[in-house]
Formats: C-alpha cells, sequence, structure tokens
C-alpha cells in the first residue's frame, strides 16, 4: 500500500446532532446535546487510533455548524470538503433506557447532508487517499448523495485505492428494496465489505454465513466482515478463507454507534498493513471500548487503549 499518501482515510456521509437521554423520550425533561452519524463516527475512531483521515459531507448553516467544525478540528479530522449550504443539519433523537430498551427518532428529510452532490467529490483528494469509505446510510440520503458516493468509488477504483462499504440497513432510514439498489450500485467497486449477520441478511437468499461469504468472494469483494451477534463476534473471509474473531466483552452500556466504530479501527488497521484477522482483533476492542459508555462518539476510544490491550493478547 502506497505509504506516501496524505490520508489513511477518507470517509464520506453526514453527521447528525444527537440529543440523547436515558429516560424514555416520553418522561425526558432534558436531552443532551452532542452529534453521531456512521461515517463520522467511523472516521473519529479511525482519528483517534492516530490515522489522518478526511471527511467529505455538507454542514448547514445553523447555530449548530460552528459546534460541528470546531468538534472535529479538535478530533484532527480533514474538513476542507465539508460544505456548508443553506439547510438545517439533520438531527435524531436516542433514549436508552437500557441496553435492549433504545428509541430512535430521525428527522433528516433535506437536511443540509442530503445536498452532497458528485461536485464535492473532488479526484485530486480521492487521490491523497489509501482507503475511501461510505455506507448505504449515505446513498439513501438522496439521489444526489448516491451519485457522490458512486462517482468517488469508481474515481478510487481507477487509482488502485481500496474501497470500503456498509449496507448498514435500518428500516428508519431506508426500505429493504434500497438497500438492495444501493447495494448493487456500489459493490462492483467495493473491496471490503461490513455487514450485520442480524440487519442486512435482506440483502441476500440466504442467512447462511458461509454461503454469504463464499457469495462475496466469488464477485470479487476481497475482505468480507460479518458481524454476528448469535455468534458473539465477526466472521472474517479474506478472499474466500473464513476466521473468526470474537467480540471484545467488558461492562457493556450502550452499544450505538460500536459498528461504527469497529469500521474505523478496522480502516485505520489495514492502513497500516495490518492483515485482515489482526485488524478485526484489533477493531473488536475497540467497538468493544466504545460499548462501555454512552453515545456515538464520546465512548470511542483511543489508541493507548486499544493498543495496551491488543499487545496484551487476551483476544
Amino acid at each position: 500500500m502506497n505509504e506516501n499518501k496524505e490520508f489513511d482515510l477518507i470517509t464520506i456521509g453526514e453527521s447528525l446532532i444527537e440529543l440523547s437521554s436515558n429516560q424514555t423520550l416520553k418522561d425526558s425533561e432534558c436531552l443532551h446535546k452532542f452529534y453521531g452519524g456512521d461515517s463520522i463516527v467511523t472516521a473519529i475512531a479511525a482519528s483517534r487510533l492516530n490515522s489522518r483521515v478526511g471527511f467529505i459531507s455538507c454542514i448547514g448553516d445553523d447555530p449548530f455548524k460552528e459546534f460541528l467544525l470546531s468538534s472535529w478540528d479538535k478530533e484532527i479530522i480533514d474538513t476542507t470538503n465539508v460544505r456548508v449550504v443553506d439547510a438545517p443539519n439533520g438531527l435524531y433523537m436516542v433514549s436508552r433506557k437500557s441496553i435492549n430498551e433504545k428509541e430512535f427518532v430521525y428527522y433528516r428529510k433535506k437536511s443540509a447532508s442530503s445536498q452532497l452532490s458528485v461536485e464535492d467529490i473532488k479526484e485530486d483528494y480521492i487521490k491523497k487517499t489509501k482507503i475511501v469509505y461510505a455506507s448505504g446510510v449515505t446513498q439513501s440520503l438522496s439521489l444526489n448523495a448516491r451519485e457522490a458516493v458512486k462517482k468517488a468509488f469508481q474515481i478510487a477504483k481507477e487509482n488502485n485505492i481500496i474501497t470500503a462499504y456498509d449496507p448498514n440497513f435500518s428500516r428508519l432510514i431506508s426500505t429493504p428494496d434500497d438497500a438492495k439498489e444501493y447495494f448493487e450500485e456500489i459493490i462492483p467497486y467495493t473491496d471490503i465489505l461490513f455487514m450485520s449477520a442480524k440487519n442486512d441478511n435482506i440483502l441476500f437468499d440466504t442467512n447462511s454465513i458461509d454461503n454469504i461469504s463464499k457469495y462475496l468472494a466469488d464477485i470479487g469483494i476481497s475482505v468480507s466482515v460479518i458481524k454476528s451477534s448469535t455468534d458473539s463476534g465477526y466472521f472474517i473471509s479474506n478472499k474466500g478463507n473464513i476466521s473468526f474473531v470474537k467480540f471484545y466483552y467488558e461492562n457493556v452500556v450502550d452499544t450505538t454507534s460500536s459498528g461504527d466504530a469497529f469500521n474505523g479501527a478496522f480502516l485505520h488497521s489495514i492502513a497500516q498493513g495490518y492483515n485482515p484477522v489482526e485488524a478485526a482483533k484489533i477493531a473488536s476492542i475497540d467497538a468493544g471500548l466504545q460499548a462501555q459508555g454512552i453515545g456515538a462518539v464520546k465512548s470511542t476510544p483511543h489508541y493507548d487503549e486499544v493498543y495496551e490491550i491488543y499487545k496484551s493478547e487476551v483476544i
């Protein structure tokens, strides 16, 4: 992998204002402000492991703009390709009464991020990175955002840059038919695929992890990672050879966005030259530590925390 790149990873997508509570939304009198979104959490997870990370997005020129930009600056995220637009920033509210009882409400229709377009995908910028990442959530923002993801992946493939994709399907955000369209459109340009055995199985005619892994290898996906809560771990297929890495469990409090933290840590590791199984072990620790706290970003761990555990060989 080219070591002379300016970035290890560039992610494409949205950031949403997060308003959260440990009570039900019905009973909450106070909501705590932060932010989240799968692509920005993936970016921050990698950055906190000392990767060099860029973010492509659109944000709204509203009272939250400076909060977001200053937050990303503190995270050492390059925002030179974040465009400010005349639209509101998206928002979601989440209540976490317990680890198994969560409510989500999204307000993201016609949000600033939905204005993302092919004009925001600069070829020279994409060429500066080792890896490009996007998700089905980004594609679901709008038709022009979907086109932007495709353009970025096409540029990456033409320049031997690794592409990584997560369908990240949620019925709160898109329909199964839409998710299948997004998947079929982007998969010819994808090198690394992340998916949830529980949520993303709607993309396939089988629930068999072996069959899905074989199918993905046959259509040219170099590396696939299937996250299985049933099996308490990750199935990693590297050119059809399947390995298993267990979840790193310790005092789990909130799993919101832990999958995105996993993706960021995994891509950080690949960019640093680790093989897919090693990358999954590092990422499992990262996701496990992230799940010990509340919020999409606040509990995402840093380099020393993750690598101290990884080097102790407990996973």
